[in-house]
């Protein structure tokens, strides 16, 4: 995605019309994560998996943090 690696949150756009015109495919979150609220954010609508690496590797989210998400 566009705004992989940028740590300047998910293009919810994007995946909500996605989504919209997919609502039985599997869709995973990659790119801008940075906050768990990013998380809660693509959960509302209906993204429940999600790549965070930099968001990790910079300190951004902690693994506990992670550990707590539903």
């Amino acid at each position: 995605m566009n705004k992989d690696g940028l740590l300047i949150g998910p293009n919810l756009k994007i995946y909500k019309k996605i989504k919209e015109l997919n609502p039985d495919k599997n869709l995973i979150g990659s790119g801008g994560i940075s906050k768990i609220s990013d998380l809660n954010d693509l959960a509302e609508i209906n993204i429940n998996e999600c790549i965070v690496g930099k968001a990790i590797y910079e300190n951004k989210i902690s693994m506990k943090e992670l550990a707590n998400v539903n």
